[in-house]
């Protein structure tokens, strides 16, 4: 279907009035006479921009079946929300791969929902980056997974399509946003998965499914291509049931994407050499304020000790380590996500003041939903939106400012404990999956899915400072995963890979239990 341009047309008098009021400008009648005039004057600039063509995205040669939507016979633990057949005639590291992407990543030709009624039927005509490389390495798109609705929640349970559950006991969750990458990988639906992380998306579905997650330095992976929560925060990571797969995935999809306002200069590194190598000498530093928050569980505490007590055994050196701003860190997120968020989403999902490639069309689909349903968002979306503009509004962006000069104060503090340190360790969560509970009230079912319990706390901060972070399964309490979160320097992904892989070769994590 041709895509026809909007038919501009300039405000009538009331919606001047109104765009006025809203700038607190109280106009006269002269000047509303005065500003209808020079208004459709100016406003002929929008017919020639219509004209021009900024069509830059990419969408690959490829065989594209958009295909349908999962059934629960097909996926009882609601991890998939489509299954669809993209694949191209390529050769490459990825040849033989089945990946599922994320359902607020665009997949050309495939429908894109972002877990929510509102965003449904929109089939983007560009494949993000991510996918792009993907496809250019050999691999096969199979699914778009199921995650919590606009990527805003973390327990799994806050999708349109119903709680994703956790592929160790369907009693429980399996954790968010990107649980259903998680769960597809875990039960063998696809053999990688791609997620986003912006508070610990990957990580935490992650550790509460018993798979890798893998966050890498803020920048490293562009996240061009998928639905927005906030430029300073936004990662795109693999997930997968070995970290040496994880690693296969973040070499093809990392580098330069010159059109993502998100990256700086961007420093690749050779992930694949981190494999199979010798730790021995590596520095890690135990944050000891990881393991201490209220509502975290002693199994989980005790399961992450016994990991880095193994990989003593296999060579490396740990140290306990205090870094009081750990905690902050928390507070320093809640302050910089809610207001930025909030701006994104009054620009419509694009943002504004960066260089890079506007998506258009996204806006374009998600302003006329957004608008015409909102209703329909989850209880998590809709506090998101009130919060952050009432901050903005009320305290002119205060706590969003400060916040962000705060991030220097945050990140400095891990990197002094980086000049001694190689690794950080810690919980990724600091507890076991939430299990799932029916009838929940809307103030239970938010607190549950945007941090009950500290659920967040360790892994909020490294979104913040842009840290590299993984996540590997290093035992069970009362059956369910744990998870042991790895941070590294910036861009040295592969000190990182070197640990996990090292912990994950010597050691059968479901045999381990506390």
């Amino acid at each position: 279907m041709t895509h026809l341009p909007p038919v501009v047309r300039p405000p009538s008098r009331d919606e001047l009035v109104d765009i006025a009021e809203s700038y607190y400008f109280d106009l006269s009648e002269d000047e509303v006479d005065d500003f209808m005039e020079l208004i459709e004057a100016k406003m002929g600039f929008c017919s020639r921009i219509d004209e021009l063509s900024d069509r830059t995205g990419s969408q690959r040669e490829a065989r594209r079946d958009p295909g349908y939507r999962a059934t629960s016979d097909e996926d009882p633990l609601n991890a998939i929300v489509t299954y669809c057949d993209v694949e191209t005639d390529a050769n490459g590291p990825l040849s033989g791969y089945e990946v599922g992407i994320k359902d607020n990543i665009s997949v050309a030709g495939v429908e894109m929902t972002c877990a929510s009624k509102v965003m449904a039927g929109h089939h983007p005509k560009y494949d993000a980056p991510v996918v792009d490389r993907l496809l250019e390495a050999g691999a096969q798109i199979t699914a778009k997974t199921n995650m919590d609705e606009m990527a805003v929640s973390g327990s799994g349970e806050m999708s349109a399509f119903g709680p994703i559950l956790n592929p160790f006991d369907d009693d429980y969750l399996a954790g968010g946003s990107s649980g259903g990458s998680a769960v597809a990988v875990v039960t063998g639906q696809v053999d990688v998965a791609i997620g986003t992380d912006q508070a610990g998306s990957l990580r935490t579905p992650a550790a509460w499914s018993g798979c890798v997650g893998f966050k890498p330095t803020h920048g490293l992976v562009p996240f061009r291509g998928a639905a927005p929560l906030g430029h300073s925060f936004d990662h795109i990571g693999p997930m997968a049931t070995s970290v040496e797969d994880a690693t296969r995935v973040l070499d093809v999809i990392a580098g330069k994407d010159p059109r993502d306002p998100r990256q700086g200069v961007v420093e690749t590194g050779d992930y694949l050499e981190a494999l199979e190598t010798d730790i021995e000498g590596c520095r890690i530093g135990v944050v000891s304020e990881g393991f201490g928050f209220d509502g975290g569980e002693e199994g989980v505490n005790d399961g992450v000790r016994a990991a880095v007590d193994q990989l003593e055994e296999l060579g490396a050196e740990a140290e306990e380590v205090s870094i009081p701003w750990h905690v902050d860190g928390f507070f320093v997120w809640l302050a910089v996500e809610n207001e930025e968020a909030a701006a994104v989403w009054d620009a419509d999902g694009t943002g504004y003041f960066v260089d890079g490639h506007y998506d258009t069309d996204l806006a374009e689909a998600f302003g006329k939903s957004r608008r015409s349903q909102a209703d329909e968002f989850a209880p998590t979306v809709k506090l998101k939106c009130i919060l952050g503009k009432y901050l903005k509004d009320k305290y002119y962006g205060r706590y969003h400012g400060k916040a962000q000069n705060l991030r220097e104060d945050l990140t400095a503090a891990y990197d002094e404990e980086f000049s001694e340190f190689d690794v950080l360790a810690m919980p990724t969560t600091p507890m076991t999956a939430f299990e799932l509970e029916e009838d929940l009230t809307r103030i239970e079912a938010v607190n549950r899915a945007q941090g009950k319990k500290g659920r967040t706390r360790n892994t909020m901060p490294f979104d913040m400072t842009g840290h590299p972070a993984i996540s590997v399964p290093c035992g069970k309490s009362d059956g369910l995963p744990i998870g042991l979160m790895l941070v590294g320097r910036h861009f040295e992904e592969e000190t990182v890979i070197s640990v996990a892989d090292a912990f994950e070769r010597n050691t059968d994590w479901e045999d381990r239990h506390y």
